[in-house]
């Protein structure tokens, strides 16, 4: 069978994107991966299916590069909006629904701008922070994050003792530059690598250093492959947040059949 497919990035972290709201589509986790690898497939970060769901536009359904149906993802969140409008599935506005719950966004011929999920804690450890903002997130400041060892830090820290027997976590290491501005990279579990960029990273490092340095945001963060911004409202208790926005380029690259 023949699967008509489209490649989307932002910021770097990019995505194979099928319509499967006809739900055709029934590759097994093996073929996923060969569809993500970058040397004898499509290649991306992750595959994403936009499928049918009553009460919402669309819903996003998200496998990583290794084949297994993933968390949250943020910039693939976004990607997801800018696809289902050149389908023709939404305007400007949507509300959809992803493994983590009910996603709101706002796009422009530039942006796409994600409502991410409330994060509820912020956990203080001897030499890192851990938050959830959709999918687990490990975040280290680091005096330069050029000089950081990306994967093998992150490696050793998603495979480690503490995070690996929970199924491992994403590894982040953020350089302050200035007030509400970051500079980030990270190793993505799934992927087994450093990719250009994390949406859920991003959002977890700004959160982050929110919390610790009394920002009020937006935050400005670079990543390898371009910038991103983090809105939020910090909640009641500390190390809670809410209306929390990602926003960023989410662009489409090339579409094909395979």
């Amino acid at each position: 069978m023949t699967t008509e497919f489209f490649k989307y990035q932002g910021a770097g972290n990019d995505f194979i994107m099928i319509d499967d709201r006809n739900l055709t589509f029934t590759a097994k986790q093996e073929q996923i991966a060969s569809l993500c690898d970058r040397r004898f497939g499509i290649g991306a970060d992750g595959l994403i299916l936009l499928r049918n769901d009553p009460g919402y536009d669309f819903r996003m359904v998200y496998f990583n590069a290794d084949g297994a149906e993933g968390s949250m993802c943020g910039n693939g969140g976004r990607c997801a909006v800018r696809f289902a409008r050149d389908l023709g599935m939404v305007g400007d506005f949507t509300r959809f629904i992803a493994v983590d719950g009910e996603h709101t966004a706002e796009l422009n011929d530039q942006v796409v701008r994600l409502g991410m999920s409330d994060v509820n804690g912020i956990e203080t450890l001897e030499d890192h922070y851990f938050t959830n903002t959709g999918s687990p997130h490990y975040v280290a400041f680091v005096t330069s994050v050029d000089e950081t060892d990306v994967v093998g830090i992150g490696k050793a820290v998603r495979y480690g003792p503490v995070y690996g027997p929970e199924g491992g976590t994403n590894v982040n290491f953020a350089q302050v530059i200035e007030k509400d501005y970051l500079k980030v990279r990270t190793y993505e579990r799934g992927v087994e690598d450093e990719t250009l960029a994390c949406g859920t990273g991003v959002t977890a490092c700004a959160l982050v250093a929110a919390e610790c340095f009394g920002w009020e945001g937006p935050v400005a963060v670079r990543v390898p492959g371009g910038m991103l911004s983090v809105e939020f409202i910090r909640g009641t208790e500390p190390g809670n947040f809410r209306d929390i926005y990602l926003t960023g380029p989410a662009e489409f690259v090339f579409s094909g059949a395979v």
